[in-house]
């Protein structure tokens, strides 16, 4: 059992008997009202995705998940195939399952796969992953005294706001969680 507020993107809960999978959480204190947490919740049987509203005392089931490590290997139409570090097994993961964390994959990537009654339920990227820019504005002399983001493309087709001293080729970090940027590899 696990609190409401302590729910976060990604985890696996039971509600309404149903397994759910937690799309977006966020904890909402609005001045002298109780707060609360605002939450999307996916059923997995059904694909349902439906706002529910708890308490932040507010108790929720979570069921037994083996988390096991699997290596990311290509995407094939609609669908991820991942591999088994342990087993070498390769599997097709289905969009669904992998969600947002397809803007930050590349071949070879370590990913951390929720599996429930032999069935894949979440896919966990590591917090931070390390891309290349692609694409990008040049740097604009003078353009240092203002700190303005600009738009840049990462080697996995994705976009993210940059700051004006990156150019194409550079690698820099992303945050997975909220998709921005952190810092320049080293």
């Amino acid at each position: 059992m696990i609190k409401a507020v302590d729910l976060r993107k990604g985890k696996t809960v039971l509600h309404d008997g149903e397994l759910c999978v937690v799309h977006e959480a966020q904890h909402v204190a609005k001045g002298n009202k109780r707060s609360y947490m605002q939450t999307k919740l996916k059923n997995f049987k059904s694909g349902v995705i439906s706002d529910v509203r708890f308490s932040v005392d507010d108790r929720l089931e979570v069921p037994y998940v083996e988390q096991k490590q699997f290596e990311f290997l290509y995407k094939e139409g609609n669908k991820f195939v991942v591999m088994d570090s342990e087993s070498f097994d390769q599997i097709s993961v289905s969009a669904d399952v992998v969600g947002d964390a397809a803007q930050w994959l590349r071949p070879n990537e370590k990913v951390t796969v929720e599996v429930f009654n032999g069935q894949m339920v979440s896919f966990v990227l590591p917090n931070t992953v390390e891309l290349e820019v692609t694409e990008a504005p040049p740097v604009v002399k003078g353009a240092t005294a203002t700190n303005q983001m600009k738009e840049a493309i990462l080697e996995t087709g994705a976009r993210v706001r940059v700051p004006p001293f990156i150019e194409i080729g550079n690698r820099i970090c992303i945050d997975t969680r909220t998709g921005e940027y952190l810092e320049r590899a080293k």
